[in-house]
């Protein structure tokens, strides 16, 4: 149970009608989900405006209710709090609601368009074996030391984060590591958060469906580095070219990481096979059994939190030795009859061409190389006839198939993709629809 005016603190109040004085038991930002003597906060979304169910959240007990605009009449008996922007706002309360559990953990975000699931994971996984109690918010799952928990989006909404913080500091965890989704940040989704640090990747076509510009998608990752305080540490990837601009103006001291590049943690690949990775970080050699160049990098990065956070780099870089590849980031698979398969989440040109020629620098020549890929529904269409293209030229064939296509038809997608194919290429494409087919006919 929270004072109303406590859990206002730091938002954009425009105007009140009632009293703050009075107490909230649950906060919603889902109208189904609210309960008696709650708090509903509704948030203007891509589809649905959550004004046209303050009605609702007052039927289901609300007392209290956060719009952007004052509904046409008025509501008595609850309190209706004006602020200048709801979703904004949503992160304050949230924060508030839950007594601030990210100033309690060590918080790191993760943002880029490629590496963030496994640089969280390798985070989360190496820090356990570490010692230390942690917890996970990423794509794949959500954690709390042992426990797994379903994970339904990248970064979950702000009530979610703050919830299952304060959670993992009721269950002993000492650390946080999150991806946070450009979506994430131009939502609000980790306003009032408290970050010990923050993370960059990289950063490639993606997500133009929802900024509409490159340049909107660099500004959606940037807030992530304007949001760290002070004493915070930036890491950031000095082989990508906006890594610069990515800090230009944070207050976080920042840390910079590299194969290619002068930098603080520098690293260099000097075997790569199917066994794993033979590396040398800061002048250190170690052995990791995860595959590929492009992880080669991520596993630098996390080498680098490691350090920031004040880890023992001897006990890390045996530790790192240990971990293994992520779940559906470049597992593979080998039958008895010697077909090695390989899944990767890659869901963008860029991170399709770092899997295929990973798997170009391993190959002895003499093998096929079939590769099965689509994209998803109601996303960047922009990305698809890329993606069918370098798909065609490091494969003997290509397949192209279904991939979540949620409200699109599958064939519309699967043609956008063949649209950017030339004759010679087309030759050599076969089209499954069933994504299970395509894989057996692969």
């Amino acid at each position: 149970m929270k004072s109303l005016s406590d859990i206002l603190y730091q938002c954009r109040i425009q105007e009140v009608i009632g009293s703050i004085n009075t107490t909230v038991e649950h906060i919603a930002m889902d109208s189904r989900e609210v309960k008696p003597k709650g708090l509903f906060i509704e948030i203007k979304g891509t589809q649905v405006d959550g004004h046209d169910y303050i009605a609702k959240a007052i039927e289901k007990g609300a007392t209290a209710i956060v719009v952007e605009e004052l509904p046409a009449e008025m509501l008595e008996g609850v309190v209706i709090v004006q602020v200048k922007n709801s979703a904004e706002a949503l992160g304050y309360i949230s924060a508030n609601f839950y007594d601030h559990p990210s100033k309690e953990l060590k918080v790191v975000g993760i943002t880029g368009t490629n590496g963030k699931t496994t640089c969280a994971t390798l985070l989360f996984d190496l820090f356990q074996k570490l010692g230390k109690k942690c917890g996970l918010l990423s794509t794949v799952r959500n954690r709390i030391g042992n426990d797994i928990l379903d994970a339904t989006h990248t970064t979950p909404n702000a009530i979610a984060i703050n919830a299952l913080m304060r959670e993992m500091l009721n269950q002993g965890c000492t650390h946080c590591f999150m991806e946070v989704s450009s979506h994430a940040l131009d939502q609000h989704r980790v306003t009032g958060l408290q970050f010990a640090g923050g993370v960059y990747t990289n950063i490639s076509h993606d997500h133009l469906d929802y900024h509409k510009t490159f340049n909107e998608y660099i500004k959606a990752k940037k807030r992530l580095f304007d949001l760290l305080p002070e004493g915070a540490f930036a890491m950031v990837n000095s082989d990508d070219k906006h890594a610069e601009s990515m800090v230009a103006i944070t207050k976080a001291k920042v840390h910079t990481y590299g194969l290619k590049t002068m930098s603080n943690y520098k690293g260099k690949v000097l075997e790569s096979s199917l066994d794993g990775l033979h590396l040398n970080f800061n002048s250190t050699e170690l052995y990791s059994p995860i595959i590929g160049g492009f992880n080669a990098s991520n596993l630098l990065a996390v080498y680098g939190v490691s350090q920031e956070l004040g880890m023992d780099q001897i006990e890390t870089l045996t530790a790192m030795s240990t971990l293994g590849a992520v779940d559906g980031r470049f597992q593979h698979f080998t039958t008895p009859g010697n077909i090695t398969a390989v899944v990767d989440y890659a869901h963008t040109p860029d991170a399709l061409e770092n899997v295929l020629k990973t798997i170009k620098t391993i190959r002895t020549g003499n093998e096929k190389l079939i590769t099965v890929v689509g994209c998803g529904g109601d996303r960047d269409t922009s990305k698809r006839p890329l993606m069918a293209k370098i798909g065609s030229h490091y494969s003997t064939q290509l397949v192209l198939t279904s991939d979540n296509p949620r409200s699109e038809e599958p064939m519309t997608i699967i043609n956008d993709m063949k649209a950017g194919l030339d004759p010679v290429e087309l030759a050599k494409t076969m089209i499954m629809e069933d994504r299970r087919e395509a894989i057996k006919m692969a």
